[in-house]
Order: structure tokens, then sequence, then C-alpha cells
């Protein structure tokens, strides 16, 4: 989880912020971390350039991009 946050934190440029700041459960979202679509896109090209991962159906994404934990847990369910 802690190389996830590191990918998020460069792929949005969040420069003033640590991985320590974003806890694993904390929504990526709404009050957690504070995203908005943009920021969705940027994480959904992440996936597809570092794990080579597509995510198609926008209700799997929402789940999928709930924090940085389903994030995790999610691409570790599609490694081969």
């Amino acid at each position: 989880m802690e190389k996830l946050k590191v990918q998020i934190i460069e792929q949005l440029n969040l420069e003033d912020m640590e991985p320590s700041d974003i806890e694993n459960e904390e929504p990526l979202f709404g009050d957690g971390l504070g995203l908005d679509s943009i920021d969705a896109l940027e994480l959904i090209v992440l996936l597809e350039k570092e794990y080579g991962i597509k995510v198609e159906d926008p209700k799997e994404g929402k789940k999928i991009f709930e924090s940085v934990k389903t994030l995790a847990e999610y691409i570790e369910s599609r490694k081969n």
C-alpha cells in the first residue's frame, strides 16, 4: 500500500503530501482525501500504465477507488 500511496501522490501531483498523510481506509473522494472526477481519470491511467488493469464499469470503479485499501486489494486480485 505504501508503493501505491507514492504512485497516487506522483500521479496526481500532490506535492504537499507524504504517503504517511494518507490513511489506508480513508475515502479518496469527498471528505477524505478530497479527490475529484479528474483525479479519478488519472487513477484509471495509473492502473492501466503501472498494472495493466482496465476499469470499464463505472459502478465497479466507485468501489475500487473507495480507499487506498480497496484499490490495493483490487490490484492484488487482478495480478496473475
